[in-house]
């Protein structure tokens, strides 16, 4: 039987074996499987079990137990139908939470029309983090909702030794201020009698446009 925190990742190219080794940094028992050798010898004592299995054939995945687990991620990239393929017999098997990649909207409408729960584009997602990056204003970026971002930034004048409650940022400009850190002191929770300094960086929250816009103030 799998264990409560345990996941399988299925595709062990560079997404699937990140994702798996960083699950495994977090405590939770990584279940590794991908067709190619060579890129199951190069986590082999990395995570707590990696196998080569042809993830198409539903035989192949029972005798890997896949159906005692309730999280499965489906990462493969190269080879499209493979992805399909596995997810459908993923789904026939009743695998309550599937996580599945697609390289492109049409491989991601299929697997929607499939039925797969979540489906990601990590090239997509990280191609919108990184441009929002290279426009300078924000320090990270994360769209966390479609329509919805969290944007680190730095504290902007107009908040600079006023107490967070009496700027009226939430009305003026459609955000609000989660979290702030001073120099290098641990991050904490922002409430209204925050008082904020030049330096300082702050978590914004809000609709992406206007944490966007927020995060171009200097």
């Amino acid at each position: 039987m799998a264990e409560a925190d345990s996941v399988a990742v299925i595709g062990l190219g560079r997404f699937g074996s990140a994702l798996a080794v960083e699950l495994m940094a977090g405590g939770t028992e990584v279940l590794g499987i991908d067709l190619e050798e060579d890129l199951v010898q190069a986590l082999n004592g990395q995570l707590t079990q990696v196998v080569r299995a042809d993830s198409t054939k539903e035989e192949a995945l029972r005798q890997l137990a896949i159906d005692e687990f309730d999280r499965v991620v489906v990462a493969i990239g190269g080879d499209v139908s493979a992805s399909i393929l596995t997810c459908s017999v993923l789904l026939s098997m009743q695998i309550p939470v599937i996580w599945a990649k697609a390289v492109d909207d049409r491989h991601g409408l299929i697997l929607e029309q499939l039925g797969v729960h979540h489906v990601i584009y990590p090239e997509k997602d990280m191609g919108r983090r990184v441009a929002h990056l290279v426009r300078g204003a924000a320090l990270d970026y994360i769209e966390v909702a479609p329509g919805y971002a969290l944007v680190k930034t730095a504290a902007p004048s107009l908040l600079h030794g006023k107490r967070l409650g009496d700027t009226g940022i939430r009305a003026s400009h459609g955000i609000t201020i989660a979290a702030y850190q001073h120099d290098d002191e641990p991050w904490r929770n922002a409430d209204n009698n925050t008082l904020l300094h030049d330096g300082d960086t702050v978590l914004v929250v809000g609709p992406t446009s206007s944490a966007e816009a927020f995060a171009q103030l200097r």
